[in-house]
């Protein structure tokens, strides 16, 4: 069987599954029944090895949304692995992945979710090495390693469980607190953060674009990264108990790793890079809302993410497959014109992440932000948090004008086609979710109207950042026009106000005396030659510590933000 032959059959039979196993989900949302099975394998020493599933409104509608992305994806590939000699190879590798995120989803036991766990890092590792060259194998290896960390943690959690004769934690709830399921609680805390990729277990997301990019659309959206925080969603009855020791570490990495991914996103240059960090950002945002308690809310981002951002990987896909596998956006520009149906699809999926109204991520984002604002918040984590949200539309409006927007530059000059027969449908399937999957969702999800009432400051706060974000990503994009003459100048206003006032203060000072032994004298060793050697001299001590690393200074962030944290509480 060709592998054109198996991508196209095997979208055809998700997107079936996928119509399926949606309405089966709204079913038993209504009538908030579900259904658990289990398969009695074998008891050794007291404890019975079984296999558990559940099947209720939560696990059915995510099954549904992973088999949708899943199926376009496929679709999608027919024409972008087209060339591949090992095309076949690749389809297996995807169904296969998908099977091991379904096996994840519904079991509620640790035994058969290590299976599917370990079978997303088996195969991510597979799929990332796809292109055999050394910066995959490298890429391969940090993300590998990095999920064995959490790994590890659900190991240890097994076997800790073994002192209750079961894995099922979700029977657990009924023991209530206790030392042991404090640890087991810890460890699967541990395995979420690393799935989920937040800090400091983030440098394996990046890397792992090294695989094709339907891969990443489909690792990025609903799959590998969204492990951790189903694993912590389904863990939600278990961890009340021990909230008030885990929340608010989570809540903190959370937000530091929102704001580390918005910041360097911003420093990015590669297409896919930028969007592997608005995910890491994503990923910290519903990480947020599940250290308040909201578990339902960050289950709901979770569905509204994943059709964006796929989109958002398809359509950076066939833009860098029409550029000659090209990724740098300084050499994009011009796409709107050259591909319209694509950039179009694109700015939509940039304006979901952004929370644009009326499209999927406003409904969740908006939501997530002033929920947020409502509880407790110290003011770091505040502020923190409504920064992150600036520096989203921040990069997105750079990427938008550095790839549509800007002229024709290097290798958009080539561009011919808008994507190919192949493509086009799923973009087209995904772009019509990323406008309408959030309304949708958010009536069956909550079906009671949510009315927040906020101090107009903290109404508007969002708003504001949205605005000075944008602002800020045009102008880091615009390199010319007015920006130029309106810093040119605003720098020549002041030069000529500070001139003129230090003219008039020496006039009035006057006296040579004054030139000699003040001047000429004691300002020079103390005033600018003095802070020139020091500047010089400090900054040469920095650049050694720092070394033009962005990883150092964010590093260094941390630290930082670890001493304040320590003086707030303390």
């Amino acid at each position: 069987m060709k592998g054109y032959d198996l991508c196209s059959i095997g979208s055809y039979f998700l997107m079936a599954v996928s119509l399926i196993l949606f309405p089966l989900g709204l079913m038993l949302l209504q009538s908030g029944s579900g259904y658990y099975v289990e398969w009695w394998l074998v008891s050794l020493g007291g404890a019975d090895i079984v296999m558990s599933f559940i099947f209720d409104w939560m696990s059915l509608t995510f099954m549904a949304f992973v088999f949708f992305i899943s199926s376009n994806v496929l679709y999608y590939s027919v024409d972008y692995m087209g060339g591949d000699s090992l095309k076949t190879r690749f389809a297996w590798l995807v169904l296969m992945f998908v099977a091991s995120m379904m096996l994840l989803i519904v079991s509620p036991n640790l035994i058969s979710l290590l299976l599917g766990w370990d079978g997303l890092g088996l195969v991510s590792y597979c799929l990332v090495i796809y292109y055999q060259n050394v910066r995959s194998y490298n890429a391969g290896m940090l993300t590998v390693l990095s999920n064995r960390v959490g790994d590890v943690a659900l190991l240890l959690a097994i076997s800790w469980m073994v002192c209750w004769g079961g894995w099922n934690y979700l029977f657990s709830v009924e023991l209530g607190y206790s030392y042991g399921m404090l640890w087991v609680v810890f460890f699967c805390f541990m395995a979420g953060l690393t799935k989920s990729a937040q800090i400091p277990f983030s440098a394996w997301l990046p890397a792992a674009m090294a695989a094709p990019t339907p891969v990443s659309a489909l690792v990025h959206s609903s799959t590998l990264v969204t492990a951790g925080v189903y694993l912590l969603i389904r863990f939600s009855p278990l961890v009340e108990d021990y909230w008030g020791i885990f929340g608010g570490a989570l809540l903190f990495i959370s937000v530091l790793t929102m704001f580390m991914a918005g910041l360097g996103a911003n420093f990015e240059y590669d297409l896919s890079s930028i969007i592997a960090l608005s995910t890491l950002s994503q990923l910290g945002l519903m990480m947020m809302i599940l250290g308040l308690g909201y578990t339902e809310l960050a289950f709901f981002h979770l569905l509204t993410h994943a059709m964006f951002k796929a989109l958002l990987f398809l359509c950076a896909g066939a833009i860098i497959h029409s550029c000659g596998e090209w990724q740098d956006i300084r050499m994009m520009g011009g796409l709107a014109l050259s591909m319209p149906v694509i950039s179009g699809c694109m700015n939509v999926a940039n304006l979901a992440l952004c929370g644009m109204p009326f499209l999927a991520g406003f409904y969740s984002k908006d939501l997530i932000m002033e929920i947020a604002f409502k509880g407790d918040l110290n003011f770091f984590i505040f502020l923190l948090g409504l920064i992150s949200v600036g520096l989203t539309v921040c990069y997105s409006m750079r990427l938008s004008y550095y790839t549509m927007w800007h002229s024709w530059r290097g290798m958009s000059v080539s561009v011919l086609e808008d994507g190919g027969s192949y493509m086009i449908p799923g973009i087209f399937n995904l772009t019509a979710m990323a406008v309408s999957v959030g309304s949708f969702m958010m009536w069956i999800i909550f079906p009671a109207p949510l009315v927040i009432f906020l101090p107009l400051a903290l109404k508007l706060g969002v708003t504001i950042m949205v605005v000075l974000g944008g602002w800020a990503g045009l102008m880091l994009g615009w390199g010319e026009g007015w920006k130029s003459v309106f810093w040119v100048l605003s720098k020549n206003m002041i030069s000529a106000f500070v001139k003129n006032s230090m003219y008039l203060l020496l006039r009035a000072l006057g006296g040579f005396s004054y030139f000699k032994g003040s001047d000429m004298g004691w300002s020079e060793a103390l005033g600018s030659q003095g802070v020139y050697r020091k500047i010089v001299f400090s900054g040469g001590v920095s650049q050694w510590w720092q070394d033009n690393s962005l990883k150092v200074y964010l590093f260094t962030f941390f630290v930082w933000s670890m001493i304040v944290l320590c003086v707030l509480y303390l």
